[in-house]
This record gives structure tokens, sequence and C-alpha cells, in this order.
């Protein structure tokens, strides 16, 4: 085969491409609240699956919770309204970081090192650490019998180093709901919260399988989290003084967790009337429609678009990879080792939520599509080069002959033939990819597996409803496993034996 010299031009056009993409939507952020109060907007950085601070009423699939009317609150004594970005825990100060939003408002408590690295509001609610075990299990009465036990917490929660510093071995976990779920299992042996969100639990699910076993001295208080610098806490500092005097946050703490915000069990139960829990079955059915309507709208369009972007980005890496230009081949190489060697999880993160501190913000869709498009690239690459080397080179040598150009033989004779042994390996890594959106739940896409995770975090029903999400993705695939079955029929029509 020729030199493949052309294709450099097409390596660096493709680059540029994807520095352009790469560059959209990035900008810089309003300068403290004057810039909040001319948008009209305070955008607010939750979790939206931590009950009962932070969730999605089943019976409204409304964002609700104690942190939730907080933030409303506070925003309409500042004259703007809240704009609410959800985002995991473990990521949610990344995304501050990035300028996703404002403000976090997720029951972050006060610390020394937080309040080092980021500008801390005046506390709106007050608790005390508590460790939780299993009923039965009175193996656990102080903070020191934690030493060897194993428990659950949020990797990047303060209670996570209170119990790794008493010798616990800590499971990384998204948040409290998935703690007790393994608390429940057998699977830990114990989870260290803040004591509003335990009573809140024992009082909005009645469960008797677990208990307040002792207390760890700690006290916790919970605020907004804003930029370093951002000159925005006066503001919410006056905010949340005005709502401590008129008892706006005494009303909702009474709402939401059946205590008052001190952390206070004593506290008169709110009159809210407890709707009566929906059976696993009725669950399922309520999230059937919207857990279908991620898939039509996120999962299917995020790995056609990723698909279709990354097959052109693997052709020109083939292309180059085969290439006799020494440069244009090494380039090829190294892209293909950074992609193959680096996890999509952190080529999603990087993207998402390291650029933007070199002033590159990509929104969340697009970056999906930049990293997925990226990945498959890499990985494609190689299938395709591969198919093109099965080609039987007296083919090329041939077309040669008859005065055939280099881009006419690749199109006419190489590339044809050459596809049809690149689509099984093609087929595997579009599957591969339909399954991997499911990481773009982790920078703010609400794909298939979010919503499931919205709908799980509530009701702790996580078998049903991660199963349903299961049963939704492999739907997907068994359908393109059909398609690429028809595709290498109508293909391997015309081979000839």
């Amino acid at each position: 085969m020729r030199p493949l010299r052309r294709s450099l031009p097409a390596v660096l056009l493709t680059l540029l491409l994807v520095a352009g993409l790469s560059g959209c939507g990035s900008g810089s952020s309003s300068e403290g609240f004057e810039g909040i109060r001319e948008s009209g907007v305070l955008r607010v950085g939750t979790e939206g699956t931590y009950a009962p601070f932070s969730y999605h009423d089943q019976s409204t699939g409304q964002l609700s919770g104690y942190d939730v009317d907080v933030a409303n609150a506070v925003a309409e004594k500042l004259g703007v309204r809240a704009e609410f970005v959800e985002t995991p825990w473990d990521s949610i100060f990344a995304a501050l970081g990035a300028d996703r939003f404002d403000v976090v408002a997720n029951q972050v408590t006060i610390t020394p090192e937080r309040q080092a690295r980021y500008d801390l509001s005046a506390p709106y609610s007050v608790g005390e650490g508590v460790i939780v075990t299993r009923a039965d299990d009175t193996s656990i009465r102080s903070l020191d019998d934690l030493s060897g036990k194993v428990t659950a917490q949020s990797a990047t929660s303060n209670w996570a180093q209170v119990a790794r510093d008493a010798g616990a071995r800590v499971e990384a976990v998204e948040g409290f709901t998935q703690a007790i779920t393994l608390l429940n299992q057998g699977r830990v042996q114990a989870t260290v919260n803040d004591s509003i969100a335990v009573y809140a639990y024992l009082a909005e699910t009645g469960d008797t399988s677990v208990r307040i076993a002792a207390k760890t001295g700690d006290t916790s208080e919970q605020a907004f989290a804003a930029r370093k610098d951002s000159r925005i806490v006066g503001e919410l500092n006056r905010a949340l003084d005005e709502l401590k005097a008129d008892g706006t946050l005494t009303r909702i703490s009474q709402r939401y967790l059946k205590a008052d915000a001190s952390g206070s069990p004593q506290a008169q139960p709110s009159d809210q009337q407890k709707s009566e829990p929906r059976s696993t079955w009725q669950l399922i059915a309520d999230n059937l429609w919207p857990m279908a309507r991620a898939t039509l709208t996120m999962t299917i369009p995020l790995a056609a678009i990723s698909f279709v972007i990354g097959l052109v980005i693997a052709l020109i890496v083939a292309l180059a990879r085969l290439s006799t230009n020494r440069l244009v081949s090494w380039l090829a190489r190294a892209y293909i080792s950074v992609i193959r060697g680096t996890p999509l999880l952190v080529q999603l993160f990087i993207i998402f939520y390291a650029l933007p501190e070199l002033g590159v913000s990509v929104p969340p869709f697009p970056a999906a599509v930049v990293a997925f498009s990226l990945n498959v690239g890499g990985y494609a690459a190689e299938i395709i080069r591969s198919a093109i080397l099965s080609v039987p080179k007296g083919q090329t040598e041939a077309a040669q002959t008859i005065g055939m150009d280099y881009v006419t033989t690749l199109r006419r004779i190489v590339l044809p033939q050459a596809a049809r042994n690149a689509v099984p390996g093609l087929s595997n890594t579009l599957i591969s990819l339909v399954k991997d959106t499911s990481l773009a739940s982790t920078i703010l896409v609400t794909e298939l597996l979010r919503v499931a995770q919205i709908a799980a975090a509530p009701t702790f029903e996580f078998f049903a409803l991660y199963t349903t999400a299961a049963v939704y993705y492999w739907i997907v695939c068994f359908v393109l496993s059909g398609l690429q079955g028809r595709l290498e029929h109508r293909l391997g029509r015309f081979v000839t034996s």
C-alpha cells in the first residue's frame, strides 16, 4: 500500500474538531452575588438520591427534601429562583469547582478542611454523630468498638473519616440509603452518620431491623458550600438568619425530619400524613415509562451519536496507524495507547470536571459524547486496522496496475471487503458502548441508570428497580445483536466461496 501521507491532514483536522467541540460551552462565571442577581438564578448542586434531604417525591416526581426546601426558601429571600443540578455526592465538589453550580445544598458538614477550601455559610441544621447497627448486634456499644469492623460510608463524607479513625474498614457507597441497605443485608456491620438522617429514616420507614447503638461524640453542623472567595456567603447568611427568625427552618425540618433542625428527637411530629407505601410491582409499573423515556431520549441517542463519531475517528486513526510515515503512525499509536490504557470513567471526569480548571467548560451531554467518541475511536481503530489487513494485498496491487489511485482503491476495493470482516468486532463495541452509557450518570446526564437511582433512593427498592434497568439495557443489546446478524447475512451474499 502506498504511504498514507494524505492521512496526516485528516488526523490534524480531527484533533481540531475535537478541540473545538470540547470548547463548546466554555465561559467565565459571574462574580459574586451581583452575577446571581442579574441572572435571577441561584444554581444549587444536590444529590437527588439522599432522602429525606434531597430526593424525588414518588407521588409527584418532583425534587423534594429538607435541603431542597431550604435552598428554595433562601433563593426566595434573595429575590431569585433556585435551579437545581443533580450530581452524585462523590463528584459534587468537583462539579462546584468546575462552576457547574453556585452552591452545594446536600448536608455539607462544616469541617476545618472544607472551611479552608470552600466558603461555608452559617449552619442550617445541627446534629450529632451516631453509630447504626443491626438490631440484634450487641458487639458495638461505643466508637472504640468499631475497630476491626466494616462500615458503609460515602467515600468523601466526614463520617467516613470518623469511622476510619476508629479503626473500621470503610466500604464506599453513594449515600445513606445504600449504607442502610448493606447493613440490613449483613454485608457491613455498622454505618456512621448524622443523627438527623437516622431519626428521619426511622420515623419515615418504621424500620425495626436497625438501631442506634452508640453516639460518636461528634457534633455536626450542615451548611451551604460555595467556591472560595465567591462573595455570596454574606447574602446566604442574611437569608438564613431571616428564615430562622420567622420559624421557616423549623417548619421545614418538622415536615421532613420529624424533629427540629438541631437534631432533637423529642420534637413534636409533623402533622403531615405519611402516605401508604406502594407495592414493589406498583413501583416498577410507575417507573416503566420514565425509564423507557430515558432510554429513548438519552441512552440510545448518546450511544448512537458517540458510535458514529467514534467510527470516523477510528477510520482515520486506523489509516494513520498503517501509514509508513513514522510521525503519523506514532501519533496514532500514542492515541490508541492512551485511550485503551486509561479507564473510561477517568476520561469522563477529565473532560467534565478537570477541563473547566483550564477554562474549558463542556455541558454534560456533549462532554459524554466527546468522551465516548474518543473511547470508541481508540478501540475500534484496531478492529478496522485488522479488517483492512485481512484484505489480500494482491487486490490493492491489481487496482494500482489498472490506474486506480490510493483513495479510489481504498473506497472501492479495500473498505467494502474490510467492512464485512469488521462487523462482529464493531458490533461488540457498540453493545459495550450502550452499557457504558450508564457511566454518564456521574457527569449529570439523566440516562436510564440515573432514573433508576432516583426512583430507588427514597423507596430502598434497589433490587427491583436496578433489575428493571438491567432489562432495558438487555432489550437494547438484544435488538442490536439481531441487527448484527442481519447485517452479516446481507454482506455475506457478496462473498464467493
